[in-house]
This record gives structure tokens, C-alpha cells and sequence, in this order.
């Protein structure tokens, strides 16, 4: 039950959970910490009757206070690579992170957050690179950035002040891509803190964030849990959209999974309609029923199982071949790394 409480605890949302204080509290705070939540649940328990024990509450919010350290440190470096692109001329797309905490959330650093991830236009990538890079942050070497650039969706920026991930395409995935023009076309104009910014529509949102939580099998419950909040947030959200901006990308089966997944266990309310029209083939249904429980999400079971991710993402690609031949080409490429490094 404990672990479960944090369920409930999101699936209540904006009410309080009802019930008994779970039996297990530690193991709630756990499943908290584990799911990048600490903060939020330390808040939506600060609304309910639940009375924790004293280690228990001394535990939760160390959790949430750890959590927001490392927020301010990615708000920091977030809005020092706002500064450096705005002189060069290139305002971002932000994606996921704080810039969707900031909107979503009670208060943003109550949703965890690693890194900062901008989206530009693909002709936008060489200056902004140098820009990053006058932040004293190092880039990709020029094998490893040729390779992104052909096969991945974002170049990699790191150093002392944290991690940026510059994306040149939405989301790679499933050895197919979401490419960033019609997204960026559509992305409207916003400010954070005095700092020119864009977000993607909210129906070009919702889709994103649904494939980018099943591109990674749904393992972290704040990425169900940021879908409920968006369409809470978007009362008008033209589902009718939604469904045709999932349809026109190569991943409709990873929106369904998620936004399933979202409906079922957070609560998030999406309609019979757009299910239906996203909805895979039977037999995918099945295994993402199997895949995608409670039970096996709270324990992010298939993070830490090599072999069943690999098999859950063959199992429940949109197409296979290109999946075969992206798990093929990775499965080269960290044996040639293995071989290097010897």
C-alpha cells in the first residue's frame, strides 16, 4: 500500500487523497523521491489529513528540499543559456524541465528536473553551440557530434555549471524520428523571468510529452502525471488536434501508451474518442497492459532490466524493422565503445 499512496496522492490531484494514512509511509516517500515528485507530494500532503510519522516527514523533506537544490542549479543555467542565445539572436523552444514546472506546478521546484533542454530550428544549431560553449560548458567531440547530428536529437553541452541538451529534433525514438519544423512553426511566444522564450502548442505539447515518457517505458510518474496537469491546465485543448498531430508523426502507438497510462493511474482526463483513434493493434494493447501496471511502474521495473526493455521496446514499436535496425546499430556501437575502452 505504501507505494501505491503515491497514486493516490496524484490521482486525487487537486483534491486531497482520501483514506487512511498509508501503512507503509517510508515506502511512500520512496516511490516520491524515485518518481522526481518529493516536493510535490511533500506539498499535496501538507493539504490532506495524512500525519506522518516525525522520521518519516524529516525524510520527505529531505527529499524535496535535495530535489530543489538541484532544481535552482538547472533555473540557474537555464536562464543563463536564455542570456547567451538571446545575444546572438536565437530564443528556444524550452522543453519539459522547469519552463514546464513553472506553468504547471504549484511552485516549479516541486517537480525534479536534471538538465536544461532547448529546442531550435536546425540552421540555429552552429551559433547556439558556440553560445553554450561561451558558458564554459564542453562540447560533443566531432565524431561524437557528427554521429548525433545524423542519429540522434540533441547535442550534448556539460561542465561544472550542469547539462544543456540542444535539440535539432524533437525526439528520436523506436529508429524514427519527430522532426522540430512543424513543431517550431507552430510554438508561440512566451517570457520567463524577463527572458524571451517559446513553448510548443499545447496540443503539439501534450503529444510530445506522451511520446517522450513512452520512448522511455513510462519509467518515471511524473511524466503521466505532467499530462494530467497540461490538460487540466487547457481546458479548451482541441482533442481532435491532438489526435492529428499524433497521427501525423511515426509514434501514434507511443502517444496512446502514455496518455492510456495517464487516464488509468493519474487520473488525467482524456477522452474515450482520442484513445480510440490512437488506440494500436489489439495484441499491442495486451502486452502494454502487462508492460505499463501499477505495480511495475512504481518499482521502474524496466529500467533495471536490461533484456525486458530491449524486448518491451521491440514488442511495442510502431513499426519493428526500424526499431530491429536502430537496437541493431546500438548494440554495434556499445560494443565498438566496449572494445575502445580497453
Amino acid at each position: 500500500m505504501g507505494a501505491r499512496a503515491l497514486l493516490e496522492v496524484l490521482r486525487a490531484w487537486p483534491e486531497a487523497p482520501e483514506g487512511p494514512v498509508p501503512s507503509d509511509a517510508e515506502a511512500l516517500v520512496h516511490a516520491a523521491a524515485r518518481h522526481g515528485l518529493a516536493g510535490f507530494v511533500q506539498h499535496a500532503l501538507g493539504r490532506s489529513g495524512w500525519t506522518l510519522d516525525e522520521a518519516v516527514r524529516t525524510r520527505l523533506r529531505r527529499e524535496a528540499l535535495g530535489q530543489a537544490a538541484r532544481g535552482m542549479r538547472v533555473k540557474a543555467l537555464l536562464l543563463r543559456g536564455l542570456d547567451v542565445l538571446a545575444a546572438v539572436g536565437v530564443v528556444p523552444v524550452l522543453l519539459k524541465g522547469h519552463g514546464l514546472a513553472v506553468r504547471l506546478y504549484p511552485e516549479p521546484l516541486q517537480r525534479a528536473t536534471s538538465d536544461v533542454d532547448l529546442l531550435v530550428a536546425d540552421a540555429e544549431v552552429d551559433v547556439a553551440s558556440r553560445a553554450l560553449e561561451g558558458l564554459g560548458l564542453r562540447p560533443l567531440n566531432a565524431r561524437e557530434a557528427a554521429h548525433a547530428r545524423e542519429h540522434e536529437h540533441h547535442l550534448t553541452f556539460s561542465g561544472a555549471a550542469g547539462l544543456v541538451e540542444l535539440h535539432f529534433r524533437a525526439l528520436v525514438g523506436y529508429g524514427q524520428a519527430l522532426e522540430a519544423q512543424a513543431l517550431l512553426a507552430r510554438a508561440e511566444e512566451a517570457e520567463l523571468e524577463g527572458r524571451r522564450v517559446r513553448y510548443l502548442r499545447a496540443e503539439d505539447e501534450l503529444v510530445y510529452l506522451a511520446i517522450h515518457a513512452s520512448n522511455h517505458l513510462l519509467q518515471r510518474l511524473s511524466w503521466l502525471f505532467d499530462l494530467k496537469l497540461l490538460v487540466r491546465a487547457h481546458p479548451g485543448l482541441d482533442w481532435g488536434r491532438v489526435v492529428e498531430v499524433a497521427r501525423g508523426t511515426a509514434f501514434p502507438h507511443l502517444a496512446w501508451y502514455a496518455l492510456e497510462a495517464a487516464r488509468r493511474l493519474v487520473g488525467a482526463r482524456v477522452p474515450d474518442e482520442a484513445l480510440a483513434a490512437l488506440a494500436p493493434p489489439a495484441w499491442q494493447r495486451l502486452l502494454a497492459a502487462r508492460f505499463f501496471t501499477a505495480e511495475r511502474l512504481l518499482e521502474t521495473e524496466l529500467m533495471n532490466h536490461k533484456p525486458a526493455w530491449v524486448a518491451a521496446k521491440l514488442l511495442l514499436a510502431p513499426r519493428l524493422l526500424p526499431m530491429a535496425r536502430y537496437t541493431a546499430r546500438r548494440l554495434r556501437e556499445d560494443g565498438l565503445s566496449a572494445l575502445r575502452s580497453r
